[in-house]
């Protein structure tokens, strides 16, 4: 029995860039361009052949913080793709709740009734949602009592029964909007796939395959067979699985491995459809039991495969239908890019200029400090020969479409959401939060946690930010909600929804920028979070 499983594909519907080091050549770092629907279509038809009866699943996160040739329509194009491609099932993942319950189902079951009105059902005006069935185990319609979607699928291929079991991470809340899960329940991982086991034996199943978007990481190569340093939250989830389940692939870190973790294999595939996991699975039909499990990950590279026609011709068309309206464009910029790394300090030129945006934004609400979050920032703002940018540019940093929020917060309760940035023993700077122009602070990796901010550092327009004072905070709806387990945020007082959408903030304040004659955008942070050294 053969499957193949794709993960975090998050909307790539054309090829990017991918670096990785394989077990071939573990010396060097390869940079190759790879993915596509057209690269994945032509993989899947070779296998095909080989196995018709090939299981192709997903595991989450196939939409949501998107490229804007799919954000554009409300990611449909995405769905069709996977439609078109013979996808069987898949787990949610974490974003497949960024738009919320209704518009999870509407992409499940399809029409046009959405939030997005300006996005949804505009590319095609007959969206018939995805012929795959969405999963998980673990997530509960609080008003039911009841899964909000099936916890698991049945699939026959060359005379055996195989269960494909579907969950989401249970710290769902922490990474999605509040809007997003409103009126849903996310339990343990392990607990509600095991549950599941009694109503697949009865229907005669003895082969399962976990779907699980959450993840781990591990140095080891994206094509090492049966490495065994995975390290992260997937790790004690497989550990309390069913002993039955030998297969299980992850999701959610964006990594590339194939592991044992007591004697199971665990997979995953980056992300994007760089890769997709090949899993070989050895039955003994008496038994009606798994044998052997043995996987592959392979790289999507152009030209190896010959793409399926139809396939071709769909990504040509969205991608002739969007160019009009994604290159249109919006305003000139100071650097041809403005990068979103935040070694050193913490801080990168791109989080300033987005933070920067949060405070124009909602400035009128009498917001005094713009804050983003790293992970809202999802690719660096490019700029045409002219330093000009356009649409797509633009949507390809901030794609979620969040408001903003303007939230009151105390001096201390500043401190404190800080100190925040940093959950754990080790302090790094990969979770700092993105400052507007006007807020400074320092910090000490070398002091324990909770105590890293230097004392009397934090300022705001060149004085000391005082701790019994209210201050008034603008961020996303994703982290005002406490995303990124940023709580303080979520605890602040009068709380105002602007209505204003980050990508429409950042937009106009460029423009602004743009004529005012000072175009935004530098080559390096400006320095308002400083690391002690």
């Amino acid at each position: 029995m053969n499957l193949v499983a794709l993960n975090d594909f998050h909307g790539n519907l054309d090829s990017s860039k991918f670096t990785y080091i394989s077990v071939a050549d573990p010396a060097r770092k390869v940079t190759v361009q790879a993915g596509g629907i057209d690269v994945l279509s032509g993989a899947l038809k070779a296998w095909r052949k080989d196995d018709a009866q090939l299981i192709f699943v997903g595991n989450g996160d196939l939409v949501g913080a998107s490229p804007a040739m799919s954000a554009l329509w409300a990611d449909e194009p995405s769905i069709v793709a996977m439609n078109m491609l013979g996808m069987k099932a898949s787990s949610v993942g974490n974003h497949e709740f960024d738009q919320g319950k209704a518009e999870l189902l509407r992409q499940q079951r399809g029409g046009c009734e959405s939030l997005r009105a300006d996005k949804a059902c505009k590319y095609a005006p007959d969206f018939a949602g995805a012929s795959y069935t969405y999963m998980a185990a673990n997530v509960i319609d609080s008003q039911t009592g009841k899964p909000l979607l099936p916890a698991y699928r049945i699939e026959e291929a060359n005379g055996v029964k195989v269960g494909l079991i579907g969950a989401v991470l249970k710290d769902t809340p922490s990474v999605v909007t509040v809007a997003g899960i409103a009126g849903l329940q996310f339990i343990d991982e392990a607990d509600a796939i095991n549950a599941t086991l009694p109503a697949l034996r009865a229907q005669g199943v003895g082969v399962f395959v976990v779907l699980l978007h959450q993840g781990g990481e591990t140095k080891e190569y994206v094509d090492q067979p049966d490495c065994s340093a995975l390290k992260g939250d997937v790790v004690d989830v497989v550990k309390r699985l069913d002993p039955a389940i030998r297969v299980v692939v992850s999701g959610h870190s964006h990594q590339g491995y194939l592991c044992r973790v007591d004697g199971r294999l665990v997979t995953q595939a980056q992300m994007g459809g760089h890769m997709m996991t090949r899993i070989k699975l050895r039955v003994d039909p008496g038994k009606n039991a798994l044998i052997d499990a043995q996987a592959q990950n392979v790289v999507m590279l152009p030209g190896v495969y010959e793409p399926d026609p139809a396939v071709s011709a769909y990504l040509a068309a969205v991608k002739q239908r969007s160019a009009a309206e994604l290159s249109r464009p919006v305003a000139k910029i100071a650097v041809p890019l403005v990068g979103r790394s935040t070694k050193g300090s913490g801080e990168s030129a791109l989080g300033d200029l987005v933070a920067d945006s949060t405070l124009f934004g909602a400035r009128a609400a009498g917001a005094q400090i713009g804050l983003m979050n790293n992970g809202g920032i999802r690719k660096d703002l490019e700029s045409d020969a002219d330093l000009m940018t356009n649409v797509g540019q633009n949507q390809a940093v901030v794609p979620f479409g969040n408001t903003l929020i303007v939230v009151s917060l105390s001096g201390a309760q500043i401190r404190t959401l800080l100190e925040q940035q940093w959950p754990g023993a080790e302090a790094d700077e990969g979770n700092l939060l993105q400052v507007s122009e006007g807020f400074s602070y320092r910090w000490d990796s070398t002091k324990p946690q909770g105590q890293r901010v230097v004392a009397g550092s934090i300022m705001l327009n060149g004085k000391p930010v005082d701790e019994q004072q209210q201050y008034r905070v603008a961020a996303n709806s994703f982290l005002a909600g406490g995303g990124d387990r940023f709580t303080v945020l979520a605890n602040g007082t009068r709380r105002l929804d602007t209505g204003v959408r980050d990508i429409d903030a950042f937009s106009d304040y460029l423009i602004e920028r743009a004529r005012a004659g000072k175009p935004a955008g530098s080559s390096a942070a400006l320095g308002r979070i400083l690391r002690v050294k």
